[in-house]
């Protein structure tokens, strides 16, 4: 059985990724591809909608798929926890619907944050540098802000970070107690420096994505898992059994393998 897709945003740079991997499998296929300009109706008939748009309109074509019965793949940032909170509650309310969100499409970058997560518990100073193309419109990226929400987990029993002279701008942006310093500049595909202080050491985990055939992977994966989705699913990690625990201390949820 072929699943149908809508894709939102789908001349962006990742829109157009997820449209030719879905043009090249055997068990999908784009139903509609919808622009900035194109009307949300264009995507009923779709199984599944995967969203590659902004953050400031990503909640509201959401939304309209959600209520409109189907599954979600998303793949834009900013979606924080509250938002994810929403979302949940959405989803809950229409059976038969389902959501995944992948803050980051790279197998390299949850396998980071997983090393990161273990560390976390080892180490009292710890901060984030992540830097991304000049045309990203958010900061934090959202593979930070999910980096430091599995730290924070991590470290429910030790407590917050050491992280002084916070009053100082340019100490950069806490996220659960985690200092984040964002660039945006000319050059750079995407990095994350999760960097690791103690007695005498540090200890850097670095991940740099060099070109979107990273993603590719990961898209797929979520765009499987997203076609038989119940609940929410936040994180590639999720999705690959990386048993990494939720920020609100829960154990992993049953995790989806990708089959070839």
């Amino acid at each position: 059985m072929t699943i149908r897709v809508a894709v939102a945003g789908a001349t962006g740079k990742l829109g157009s990724v997820a449209v030719r991997l879905i043009e090249e499998s055997e068990d999908f296929e784009v139903v509609a591809r919808l622009g900035s300009q194109a009307p949300l109706e264009d995507m009923l008939g779709a199984d599944v909608l995967v969203d590659m748009t902004l953050p400031a309109v990503s909640p509201g074509i959401v939304a309209f798929a959600v209520d409109h019965g189907l599954r979600v793949l998303i793949g834009t940032s900013g979606w924080s926890a509250d938002r994810i909170l929403d979302l949940e509650r959405r989803v809950a309310a229409h059976e038969g619907t389902g959501a995944v969100v992948i803050p980051n499409f790279s197998l390299g970058s949850a396998l980071g944050t997983a090393f990161a997560t273990v560390a976390a518990r080892f180490f009292d100073s710890i901060e984030i540098i992540e830097a991304h193309g000049a045309g990203k419109v958010d900061s934090p990226s959202g593979t930070a802000v999910r980096t430091v929400e599995l730290i924070g987990a991590a470290r429910a029993e030790r407590g917050p970070v050491d992280a002084p002279h916070t009053d100082q701008r340019a100490r950069g942006q806490q996220v659960a107690s985690v200092p984040i310093h964002s660039l945006r500049m000319r050059g750079v595909v995407a990095q994350q420096q999760v960097i690791f202080g103690g007695t005498g050491e540090t200890l850097t985990i670095r991940h740099d994505t060099i070109g979107s055939e990273s993603y590719e992977a990961g898209i797929l994966l979520g765009l499987r898992a997203a076609a038989t989705a119940t609940g929410v699913t936040v994180g590639l990690d999720k999705l690959i059994d990386l048993g990494i625990a939720e920020p609100d201390g829960e154990p992993p949820r049953p995790t989806v393998r990708e089959t070839a």
